[in-house]
Protein backbone atom coordinates (compact mmCIF):
# COMPACT_ATOMS: atom_id res chain seq x y z
CA UNK A 1 0.00 0.00 0.00
CA UNK A 2 2.81 2.16 0.62
CA UNK A 3 4.38 1.88 -2.48
CA UNK A 4 1.16 2.45 -4.46
CA UNK A 5 0.88 5.74 -2.10
CA UNK A 6 4.18 6.77 -3.64
CA UNK A 7 3.60 6.22 -6.73
CA UNK A 8 0.47 8.42 -6.61
CA UNK A 9 2.28 11.37 -4.70
CA UNK A 10 5.41 11.53 -7.19
CA UNK A 11 2.96 11.00 -10.48
CA UNK A 12 -0.30 12.85 -8.97
CA UNK A 13 0.08 15.61 -11.46
CA UNK A 14 -0.07 13.32 -14.59
CA UNK A 15 -3.10 11.27 -12.83
CA UNK A 16 -4.95 14.70 -12.68
CA UNK A 17 -4.66 15.80 -15.96
CA UNK A 18 -5.88 12.16 -17.78
CA UNK A 19 -8.85 12.37 -15.12
CA UNK A 20 -9.44 16.41 -16.38
CA UNK A 21 -9.35 14.74 -19.81
CA UNK A 22 -11.43 11.51 -19.18
CA UNK A 23 -14.49 13.88 -17.21
CA UNK A 24 -14.40 16.26 -20.71
CA UNK A 25 -14.32 13.65 -22.95
CA UNK A 26 -17.33 11.44 -20.90
CA UNK A 27 -19.30 14.51 -20.53
CA UNK A 28 -19.45 15.81 -24.14
CA UNK A 29 -20.65 12.03 -25.16
CA UNK A 30 -23.11 11.52 -22.79
CA UNK A 31 -24.43 15.18 -23.67
CA UNK A 32 -24.32 14.44 -27.48
CA UNK A 33 -26.12 11.42 -27.00
CA UNK A 34 -29.12 12.50 -24.65
CA UNK A 35 -29.39 15.27 -27.77
CA UNK A 36 -29.72 12.81 -30.19
CA UNK A 37 -31.29 9.89 -28.53
CA UNK A 38 -34.05 11.48 -26.79
CA UNK A 39 -35.50 13.42 -29.72
CA UNK A 40 -34.93 9.79 -31.99
CA UNK A 41 -37.02 8.24 -28.98
CA UNK A 42 -39.69 10.69 -29.29
CA UNK A 43 -39.56 10.30 -33.02
CA UNK A 44 -40.35 6.30 -32.64
CA UNK A 45 -42.70 6.77 -30.28
CA UNK A 46 -45.28 9.01 -32.57
CA UNK A 47 -43.62 6.47 -35.80
CA UNK A 48 -44.15 3.41 -34.39
CA UNK A 49 -42.79 1.70 -37.71
CA UNK A 50 -39.50 3.66 -37.54
CA UNK A 51 -39.01 1.64 -33.94
CA UNK A 52 -37.56 -1.63 -35.32
CA UNK A 53 -35.24 0.12 -37.65
CA UNK A 54 -34.01 2.57 -34.89
CA UNK A 55 -33.97 0.32 -32.24
CA UNK A 56 -32.93 -2.67 -34.09
CA UNK A 57 -29.71 -0.32 -35.68
CA UNK A 58 -28.67 0.90 -31.86
CA UNK A 59 -28.78 -2.75 -30.72
CA UNK A 60 -26.34 -3.74 -33.86
CA UNK A 61 -23.92 -0.95 -32.68
CA UNK A 62 -24.07 -1.90 -28.96
CA UNK A 63 -22.97 -5.59 -30.33
CA UNK A 64 -19.82 -4.62 -32.11
CA UNK A 65 -16.71 -4.78 -30.22
CA UNK A 66 -15.46 -1.27 -28.73
CA UNK A 67 -11.84 -1.60 -30.53
CA UNK A 68 -13.32 -2.83 -33.80
CA UNK A 69 -15.41 0.26 -33.84
CA UNK A 70 -12.42 2.56 -33.00
CA UNK A 71 -10.70 0.87 -35.89
CA UNK A 72 -13.63 1.25 -38.39
CA UNK A 73 -13.56 4.83 -37.59
CA UNK A 74 -9.92 5.93 -37.60
CA UNK A 75 -9.27 5.99 -41.70
CA UNK A 76 -12.71 8.23 -41.55
CA UNK A 77 -12.38 10.49 -38.62
CA UNK A 78 -8.46 10.06 -37.57
CA UNK A 79 -7.51 9.70 -34.28
CA UNK A 80 -7.61 11.75 -31.05
CA UNK A 81 -10.89 12.58 -28.88
CA UNK A 82 -13.19 12.84 -31.97
CA UNK A 83 -13.18 8.77 -32.93
CA UNK A 84 -13.61 7.89 -29.13
CA UNK A 85 -16.23 10.29 -28.36
CA UNK A 86 -18.10 8.84 -31.68
CA UNK A 87 -17.55 5.70 -30.54
CA UNK A 88 -19.33 6.55 -27.09
CA UNK A 89 -21.92 8.68 -28.25
CA UNK A 90 -23.15 5.43 -30.33
CA UNK A 91 -22.71 2.75 -27.61
CA UNK A 92 -24.68 5.19 -25.36
CA UNK A 93 -27.79 5.63 -27.60
CA UNK A 94 -29.07 2.03 -27.35
CA UNK A 95 -30.45 3.02 -23.46
CA UNK A 96 -31.75 6.73 -24.08
CA UNK A 97 -33.59 5.90 -27.40
CA UNK A 98 -35.39 2.85 -25.91
CA UNK A 99 -35.87 3.61 -22.32
CA UNK A 100 -37.37 6.92 -23.72
CA UNK A 101 -39.24 4.76 -26.28
CA UNK A 102 -40.62 2.69 -23.72
CA UNK A 103 -41.19 5.54 -21.47
CA UNK A 104 -43.56 7.35 -23.58
CA UNK A 105 -45.75 4.10 -25.37
CA UNK A 106 -46.75 2.79 -21.57
CA UNK A 107 -48.42 5.53 -20.54
CA UNK A 108 -52.25 4.54 -19.24
CA UNK A 109 -54.09 5.20 -22.47
CA UNK A 110 -56.78 6.74 -20.32
CA UNK A 111 -54.23 9.76 -19.17
CA UNK A 112 -53.60 10.54 -23.08
CA UNK A 113 -57.05 10.36 -23.54
CA UNK A 114 -57.76 12.99 -20.97
CA UNK A 115 -55.58 15.55 -21.97
CA UNK A 116 -56.78 15.37 -25.40
CA UNK A 117 -60.47 16.04 -24.06
CA UNK A 118 -59.29 18.86 -22.07
CA UNK A 119 -58.41 20.17 -25.36
CA UNK A 120 -54.21 20.22 -24.88
CA UNK A 121 -52.59 19.66 -28.52
CA UNK A 122 -50.32 16.73 -29.38
CA UNK A 123 -46.75 18.71 -28.55
CA UNK A 124 -48.58 20.23 -25.53
CA UNK A 125 -49.35 16.54 -24.22
CA UNK A 126 -45.93 15.11 -24.69
CA UNK A 127 -44.42 18.56 -23.31
CA UNK A 128 -47.39 18.63 -20.68
CA UNK A 129 -47.68 14.96 -19.97
CA UNK A 130 -45.56 12.34 -21.79
CA UNK A 131 -42.20 13.38 -20.98
CA UNK A 132 -42.86 14.33 -17.23
CA UNK A 133 -44.28 10.82 -16.48
CA UNK A 134 -41.73 8.96 -18.78
CA UNK A 135 -39.04 11.36 -17.18
CA UNK A 136 -38.05 8.38 -14.60
CA UNK A 137 -37.51 5.78 -17.69
CA UNK A 138 -35.78 8.44 -19.57
CA UNK A 139 -33.36 9.48 -16.75
CA UNK A 140 -33.04 5.38 -15.99
CA UNK A 141 -31.34 5.16 -19.60
CA UNK A 142 -29.07 8.29 -19.48
CA UNK A 143 -27.87 6.84 -15.71
CA UNK A 144 -26.57 3.50 -17.46
CA UNK A 145 -25.01 5.67 -20.56
CA UNK A 146 -22.94 7.66 -18.25
CA UNK A 147 -21.87 5.09 -16.18
CA UNK A 148 -21.05 2.73 -19.48
CA UNK A 149 -19.31 5.87 -21.34
CA UNK A 150 -17.24 6.24 -18.06
CA UNK A 151 -15.92 2.90 -18.72
CA UNK A 152 -15.66 3.21 -22.43
CA UNK A 153 -13.88 6.74 -22.21
CA UNK A 154 -10.54 4.30 -20.95
CA UNK A 155 -10.38 2.72 -24.39
CA UNK A 156 -9.66 6.57 -25.66
CA UNK A 157 -6.05 6.00 -25.13
CA UNK A 158 -5.91 3.56 -27.98
CA UNK A 159 -6.46 6.39 -30.76
CA UNK A 160 -4.37 9.20 -28.75
CA UNK A 161 -7.47 10.82 -27.17
CA UNK A 162 -6.06 11.04 -23.46
CA UNK A 163 -7.58 9.76 -20.57
CA UNK A 164 -7.57 7.41 -17.35
CA UNK A 165 -7.12 4.49 -20.22
CA UNK A 166 -3.32 5.63 -20.90
CA UNK A 167 -2.59 4.48 -17.39
CA UNK A 168 -4.10 1.06 -18.14
CA UNK A 169 -2.81 0.61 -20.98
CA UNK A 170 0.63 1.70 -19.92
CA UNK A 171 0.62 -0.42 -16.90
CA UNK A 172 -0.22 -3.73 -18.91
CA UNK A 173 2.44 -3.25 -21.11
CA UNK A 174 4.46 -2.66 -18.84
CA UNK A 175 3.52 -5.12 -15.92
CA UNK A 176 3.08 -1.97 -13.63
CA UNK A 177 0.02 -3.07 -11.34
CA UNK A 178 0.47 0.55 -9.49
CA UNK A 179 0.34 2.24 -12.99
CA UNK A 180 -3.20 0.17 -13.71
CA UNK A 181 -4.38 1.09 -10.50
CA UNK A 182 -3.89 4.69 -10.65
CA UNK A 183 -6.38 4.59 -13.48
CA UNK A 184 -8.93 1.85 -13.08
CA UNK A 185 -9.77 3.28 -9.11
CA UNK A 186 -10.33 7.03 -10.56
CA UNK A 187 -12.31 5.89 -13.47
CA UNK A 188 -14.59 3.64 -11.18
CA UNK A 189 -15.10 6.65 -8.76
CA UNK A 190 -15.52 9.22 -11.79
CA UNK A 191 -18.51 6.33 -12.49
CA UNK A 192 -19.68 6.28 -9.18
CA UNK A 193 -19.88 9.89 -8.91
CA UNK A 194 -22.08 10.38 -12.17
CA UNK A 195 -24.04 8.48 -11.43
CA UNK A 196 -24.99 9.44 -7.98
CA UNK A 197 -25.24 13.43 -10.13
CA UNK A 198 -27.29 12.20 -12.33
CA UNK A 199 -29.38 10.39 -9.71
CA UNK A 200 -29.52 13.50 -7.84
CA UNK A 201 -30.88 14.89 -10.85
CA UNK A 202 -33.53 12.62 -11.49
CA UNK A 203 -34.76 13.13 -8.24
CA UNK A 204 -34.75 17.26 -8.71
CA UNK A 205 -36.52 17.32 -11.69
CA UNK A 206 -38.67 14.20 -10.77
CA UNK A 207 -43.08 14.63 -11.55
CA UNK A 208 -43.34 14.51 -8.21
CA UNK A 209 -41.06 16.86 -6.89
CA UNK A 210 -41.77 19.40 -8.84
CA UNK A 211 -45.08 18.67 -7.68
CA UNK A 212 -43.66 19.86 -4.31
CA UNK A 213 -41.90 22.92 -5.51
CA UNK A 214 -42.37 26.06 -6.28
CA UNK A 215 -42.24 26.63 -10.07
CA UNK A 216 -39.91 29.65 -10.02
CA UNK A 217 -37.22 27.24 -8.16
CA UNK A 218 -37.68 24.58 -10.52
CA UNK A 219 -37.71 27.14 -13.40
CA UNK A 220 -33.88 28.60 -12.07
CA UNK A 221 -32.75 25.25 -11.82
CA UNK A 222 -33.38 24.39 -14.94
CA UNK A 223 -31.86 27.36 -16.39
CA UNK A 224 -28.62 26.34 -14.59
CA UNK A 225 -28.20 23.11 -15.70
CA UNK A 226 -29.20 24.65 -19.53
CA UNK A 227 -26.19 27.07 -19.04
CA UNK A 228 -23.65 24.61 -17.53
CA UNK A 229 -24.77 22.16 -20.78
CA UNK A 230 -24.22 24.94 -22.70
CA UNK A 231 -21.00 26.27 -21.32
CA UNK A 232 -19.50 22.45 -21.89
CA UNK A 233 -20.71 22.09 -25.85
CA UNK A 234 -19.39 26.01 -26.52
CA UNK A 235 -15.84 25.11 -24.68
CA UNK A 236 -15.59 22.06 -26.48
CA UNK A 237 -16.38 23.66 -29.83
CA UNK A 238 -13.96 26.24 -29.22
CA UNK A 239 -10.97 23.91 -27.75
CA UNK A 240 -11.77 22.32 -31.77
CA UNK A 241 -11.44 25.22 -33.73
CA UNK A 242 -8.30 26.16 -31.73
CA UNK A 243 -6.73 22.85 -32.22
CA UNK A 244 -7.19 23.04 -35.74
CA UNK A 245 -6.48 26.59 -35.90
CA UNK A 246 -3.15 26.11 -34.63
CA UNK A 247 -2.31 22.77 -35.90
CA UNK A 248 0.03 24.45 -38.49
CA UNK A 249 1.90 25.63 -35.96
CA UNK A 250 3.13 22.41 -34.46
CA UNK A 251 4.52 19.16 -35.63
CA UNK A 252 2.39 16.11 -33.77
CA UNK A 253 4.80 13.02 -32.70
CA UNK A 254 3.48 9.61 -32.10
CA UNK A 255 4.49 6.76 -30.72
CA UNK A 256 2.75 3.00 -30.77
CA UNK A 257 2.03 0.91 -27.82
CA UNK A 258 4.61 -0.27 -26.22
CA UNK A 259 7.78 1.07 -23.76
CA UNK A 260 10.01 1.11 -26.95
CA UNK A 261 8.11 3.17 -29.15
CA UNK A 262 7.15 5.81 -25.94
CA UNK A 263 10.98 5.98 -25.73
CA UNK A 264 11.75 6.38 -28.93
CA UNK A 265 8.91 8.79 -29.91
CA UNK A 266 9.95 10.82 -26.80
CA UNK A 267 13.42 11.04 -28.11
CA UNK A 268 12.17 12.52 -31.37
CA UNK A 269 10.31 15.14 -29.42
CA UNK A 270 13.21 16.06 -27.02
CA UNK A 271 15.93 16.13 -30.20
CA UNK A 272 13.24 18.55 -32.01
CA UNK A 273 12.31 20.85 -28.95
CA UNK A 274 15.83 21.18 -28.22
CA UNK A 275 17.60 21.86 -31.71
CA UNK A 276 14.68 23.89 -33.53
CA UNK A 277 11.99 26.51 -31.99
CA UNK A 278 9.33 24.08 -33.42
CA UNK A 279 6.27 23.51 -31.25
CA UNK A 280 6.07 20.07 -30.87
CA UNK A 281 3.02 18.02 -29.17
CA UNK A 282 3.41 14.10 -27.94
CA UNK A 283 0.80 11.74 -29.23
CA UNK A 284 1.98 8.06 -27.63
CA UNK A 285 0.16 5.18 -27.15
CA UNK A 286 -1.22 5.19 -30.19
CA UNK A 287 -2.34 1.53 -30.49
CA UNK A 288 -0.67 -0.83 -32.90
CA UNK A 289 0.67 -1.22 -36.22
CA UNK A 290 -1.75 -0.06 -38.57
CA UNK A 291 -3.64 2.49 -36.16
CA UNK A 292 -0.41 4.39 -35.92
CA UNK A 293 0.04 4.31 -39.79
CA UNK A 294 -3.07 5.64 -40.37
CA UNK A 295 -2.49 8.18 -38.04
CA UNK A 296 0.52 9.39 -40.26
CA UNK A 297 -1.59 9.02 -43.26
CA UNK A 298 -4.21 10.84 -41.75
CA UNK A 299 -2.29 13.99 -41.30
CA UNK A 300 -3.12 13.34 -37.25
CA UNK A 301 0.57 12.67 -36.74
CA UNK A 302 3.58 13.89 -38.32
CA UNK A 303 6.11 11.77 -37.78
CA UNK A 304 6.54 8.33 -35.29
CA UNK A 305 9.41 5.36 -35.43
CA UNK A 306 8.32 3.07 -38.15
CA UNK A 307 10.34 -0.73 -38.18
CA UNK A 308 11.72 -1.80 -41.85
CA UNK A 309 10.14 -5.48 -41.36
CA UNK A 310 7.15 -4.07 -40.08
CA UNK A 311 6.35 -1.86 -43.13
CA UNK A 312 7.59 -4.35 -45.38
CA UNK A 313 5.31 -7.27 -44.86
CA UNK A 314 2.87 -5.60 -42.64
CA UNK A 315 1.95 -2.21 -44.42
CA UNK A 316 3.16 -2.65 -47.90
CA UNK A 317 2.15 -6.52 -48.15
CA UNK A 318 5.10 -8.19 -49.37
CA UNK A 319 7.38 -11.38 -48.14
CA UNK A 320 9.58 -11.36 -45.98
CA UNK A 321 13.16 -10.95 -47.29
CA UNK A 322 16.79 -10.71 -45.15
CA UNK A 323 18.74 -8.59 -46.52
CA UNK A 324 18.53 -5.40 -44.71
CA UNK A 325 19.79 -2.70 -46.82
CA UNK A 326 17.09 -4.22 -49.57
CA UNK A 327 14.22 -3.98 -47.27
CA UNK A 328 15.71 -0.22 -46.29
CA UNK A 329 15.69 0.66 -49.84
CA UNK A 330 12.59 -0.94 -50.45
CA UNK A 331 10.08 0.29 -48.17
CA UNK A 332 11.65 3.85 -48.01
CA UNK A 333 10.83 4.35 -51.84
CA UNK A 334 7.29 2.65 -51.77
CA UNK A 335 6.26 4.62 -48.54
CA UNK A 336 7.69 8.12 -50.61
CA UNK A 337 5.79 7.23 -53.57
CA UNK A 338 2.95 5.67 -52.67
CA UNK A 339 1.98 7.36 -49.06
CA UNK A 340 4.34 10.93 -49.68
CA UNK A 341 6.02 10.00 -46.35
CA UNK A 342 10.29 9.92 -46.05
CA UNK A 343 12.28 7.16 -44.62
CA UNK A 344 15.21 8.59 -42.67
CA UNK A 345 18.41 6.98 -41.24
CA UNK A 346 18.26 4.29 -39.25
CA UNK A 347 18.96 4.36 -35.50
CA UNK A 348 20.76 1.11 -35.43
CA UNK A 349 19.16 -1.32 -33.40
CA UNK A 350 17.03 -4.20 -34.75
CA UNK A 351 14.24 -4.80 -32.78
CA UNK A 352 13.34 -8.41 -34.86
CA UNK A 353 10.93 -10.87 -33.18
CA UNK A 354 12.16 -13.80 -31.18
CA UNK A 355 10.21 -16.27 -29.43
CA UNK A 356 10.59 -17.23 -25.89
CA UNK A 357 10.14 -20.01 -23.48
CA UNK A 358 10.74 -19.82 -19.46
CA UNK A 359 14.59 -21.75 -18.83
CA UNK A 360 12.70 -24.90 -17.31
CA UNK A 361 10.78 -25.68 -20.67
CA UNK A 362 14.39 -25.47 -22.69
CA UNK A 363 15.66 -27.75 -20.33
CA UNK A 364 13.09 -29.91 -20.35
CA UNK A 365 12.81 -30.31 -23.51
CA UNK A 366 16.49 -28.85 -24.90
CA UNK A 367 15.32 -26.19 -26.36
CA UNK A 368 18.06 -23.93 -28.55
CA UNK A 369 16.44 -23.23 -31.71
CA UNK A 370 13.11 -22.72 -33.41
CA UNK A 371 13.73 -26.01 -34.89
CA UNK A 372 13.72 -27.96 -31.79
CA UNK A 373 10.60 -26.17 -30.39
CA UNK A 374 8.86 -27.40 -33.93
CA UNK A 375 9.60 -31.36 -32.63
CA UNK A 376 7.66 -30.90 -29.59
CA UNK A 377 5.11 -27.98 -30.57
CA UNK A 378 2.33 -30.00 -30.83
CA UNK A 379 2.27 -30.24 -26.64
CA UNK A 380 2.81 -26.78 -25.72
CA UNK A 381 0.36 -23.55 -25.74
CA UNK A 382 1.80 -20.14 -27.24
CA UNK A 383 0.46 -17.30 -25.69
CA UNK A 384 1.42 -14.57 -28.26
CA UNK A 385 0.24 -10.39 -29.09
CA UNK A 386 -2.79 -10.22 -30.74
CA UNK A 387 -0.89 -8.93 -33.83
CA UNK A 388 1.42 -11.88 -33.88
CA UNK A 389 -0.82 -14.79 -35.24
CA UNK A 390 -2.35 -12.58 -37.96
CA UNK A 391 1.00 -11.58 -39.41
CA UNK A 392 2.98 -13.32 -42.90
CA UNK A 393 5.92 -12.21 -40.83
CA UNK A 394 4.26 -13.38 -37.87
CA UNK A 395 3.13 -17.33 -36.86
CA UNK A 396 1.39 -17.19 -40.43
CA UNK A 397 4.42 -17.83 -42.03
CA UNK A 398 6.38 -18.91 -39.25
CA UNK A 399 4.32 -22.00 -38.70
CA UNK A 400 4.77 -22.69 -42.69
CA UNK A 401 8.58 -22.60 -42.37
CA UNK A 402 9.31 -24.98 -39.62
CA UNK A 403 6.00 -26.51 -39.11
CA UNK A 404 5.10 -25.84 -35.83
CA UNK A 405 1.21 -26.73 -34.89
CA UNK A 406 0.86 -25.84 -31.13
CA UNK A 407 -1.47 -27.43 -29.32
CA UNK A 408 -3.71 -24.31 -28.49
CA UNK A 409 -2.48 -20.00 -29.33
CA UNK A 410 -3.93 -17.73 -26.80
CA UNK A 411 -3.20 -14.33 -28.09
CA UNK A 412 -2.39 -12.11 -24.85
CA UNK A 413 -1.50 -8.51 -25.36
CA UNK A 414 1.20 -6.47 -24.05
CA UNK A 415 3.51 -7.56 -21.27
CA UNK A 416 0.63 -9.50 -19.30
CA UNK A 417 1.83 -12.20 -22.33
CA UNK A 418 5.57 -12.29 -19.96
CA UNK A 419 3.06 -12.98 -17.09
CA UNK A 420 0.99 -15.75 -18.43
CA UNK A 421 4.33 -17.43 -19.54
CA UNK A 422 6.06 -17.13 -16.31
CA UNK A 423 2.47 -18.32 -14.59
CA UNK A 424 2.63 -21.54 -16.60
CA UNK A 425 -0.43 -20.38 -18.04
CA UNK A 426 1.13 -20.64 -21.82
CA UNK A 427 4.46 -22.41 -22.81
CA UNK A 428 5.84 -20.11 -25.75
CA UNK A 429 5.45 -16.45 -26.54
CA UNK A 430 6.70 -13.81 -29.51
CA UNK A 431 8.72 -11.28 -27.76
CA UNK A 432 11.18 -8.54 -29.52
CA UNK A 433 15.00 -8.68 -29.45
CA UNK A 434 15.36 -5.82 -27.11
CA UNK A 435 12.35 -6.54 -24.87
CA UNK A 436 13.83 -5.78 -21.24
CA UNK A 437 11.15 -8.02 -19.79
CA UNK A 438 13.17 -10.66 -21.56
CA UNK A 439 15.92 -10.08 -18.91
CA UNK A 440 13.31 -9.43 -16.12
CA UNK A 441 12.23 -12.88 -16.41
CA UNK A 442 15.57 -14.72 -17.20
CA UNK A 443 13.76 -16.15 -20.55
CA UNK A 444 15.30 -18.21 -23.00
CA UNK A 445 15.41 -17.13 -26.62
CA UNK A 446 15.16 -19.44 -29.17
CA UNK A 447 17.58 -18.85 -32.46
CA UNK A 448 15.85 -18.51 -35.84
CA UNK A 449 18.12 -20.82 -37.34
CA UNK A 450 16.34 -20.79 -40.54
CA UNK A 451 16.13 -17.06 -40.80
CA UNK A 452 12.59 -16.41 -41.16
CA UNK A 453 12.18 -13.25 -39.30
CA UNK A 454 13.13 -10.30 -41.78
CA UNK A 455 15.10 -7.49 -40.32
CA UNK A 456 13.24 -5.03 -38.27
CA UNK A 457 15.84 -1.53 -37.74
CA UNK A 458 13.89 0.94 -36.05
CA UNK A 459 13.35 4.19 -38.69
CA UNK A 460 11.91 7.68 -37.95
CA UNK A 461 9.57 8.17 -40.84
CA UNK A 462 8.22 12.00 -41.63
CA UNK A 463 4.98 13.36 -43.81
CA UNK A 464 6.87 14.28 -46.87
CA UNK A 465 4.94 17.55 -46.45
CA UNK A 466 6.19 18.31 -42.67
CA UNK A 467 9.51 17.86 -43.97
CA UNK A 468 8.85 20.93 -46.82
CA UNK A 469 7.65 22.85 -44.19
CA UNK A 470 10.49 22.36 -41.91
CA UNK A 471 13.28 21.45 -43.75
CA UNK A 472 15.72 21.54 -40.86
CA UNK A 473 14.25 18.74 -39.36
CA UNK A 474 15.43 15.94 -41.71
CA UNK A 475 19.00 17.12 -40.41
CA UNK A 476 18.06 17.03 -36.47
CA UNK A 477 16.52 14.26 -36.60
CA UNK A 478 19.50 12.14 -38.31
CA UNK A 479 21.89 13.16 -35.60
CA UNK A 480 19.68 10.04 -34.19
CA UNK A 481 21.14 7.76 -36.75
CA UNK A 482 23.10 5.04 -35.26
CA UNK A 483 23.26 5.81 -31.80
CA UNK A 484 21.19 2.74 -30.42
CA UNK A 485 22.64 -0.60 -30.43
CA UNK A 486 20.18 -4.23 -29.47
CA UNK A 487 22.08 -4.00 -26.10
CA UNK A 488 21.36 0.03 -25.39
CA UNK A 489 17.78 -0.14 -26.30
CA UNK A 490 17.36 -3.80 -24.50
CA UNK A 491 18.85 -1.76 -21.44
CA UNK A 492 16.24 1.39 -21.93
CA UNK A 493 12.88 -0.99 -22.17
CA UNK A 494 14.48 -2.62 -18.75
CA UNK A 495 14.46 0.78 -17.10
CA UNK A 496 10.73 1.44 -17.96
CA UNK A 497 9.76 -2.62 -17.90
CA UNK A 498 11.44 -3.73 -15.05
CA UNK A 499 12.87 -0.84 -12.83
CA UNK A 500 9.47 1.64 -13.65
CA UNK A 501 11.11 4.72 -14.73
CA UNK A 502 9.01 6.74 -17.10
CA UNK A 503 9.57 6.73 -20.98
CA UNK A 504 10.28 10.35 -21.28
CA UNK A 505 12.62 10.35 -18.25
CA UNK A 506 14.52 7.27 -19.84
CA UNK A 507 14.34 9.03 -23.61
CA UNK A 508 15.75 12.45 -22.34
CA UNK A 509 18.38 11.16 -19.71
CA UNK A 510 19.58 8.79 -22.53
CA UNK A 511 19.91 11.63 -25.09
CA UNK A 512 21.91 13.82 -22.33
CA UNK A 513 24.26 10.99 -21.98
CA UNK A 514 25.57 10.92 -25.45
CA UNK A 515 25.45 14.65 -25.56
CA UNK A 516 22.80 15.46 -28.13
CA UNK A 517 20.91 17.69 -25.68
CA UNK A 518 21.56 19.60 -22.47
Amino acid sequence: MGDFYNYLSTNYEQIINLLGQHIYLSIISVLVAVIIGIPLGILISRQPKLSKPIIGTTNVIQAIPSLALLGFLIPFIGIGSAPAIVMVVLYSLLPIVKNTYTGLTNIDPDILEAAKGIGLTKSQTMKKVQLPLAFPMIMAGIRISAVTAVGLMTIAAFVGAGGLGYLVFSGVQTVDNYMILAGAIPACILALLIDFVVGKLETKFSYSTKRKSASKSSVKVKRIVIAIASIIIVAAGALTVYSKANAADKIVVGSKNYSEQLILGNMLADIIESKTDIEVERKMNLGGSQVAFSAIKNGDVDMYVEYTGTGLVNILNQSPQSDPDEVYDYVKKEFKEQFAIDMLKPLGFNNTYALAVRPDTAEQFNLNTISDLAKVSEDMVMGPTIEFPNREDGLIGLAKTYNLNFKDVKAIDGGLRYTALDNHKSDVIDAFSTDGLIEEFGLKVLEDDKNFFPPYYAVPIVKEETLKEHPELEETLNLLAGILTDDKMRKLNYKVDSLKESPAQVAKEFLKEEGLIK
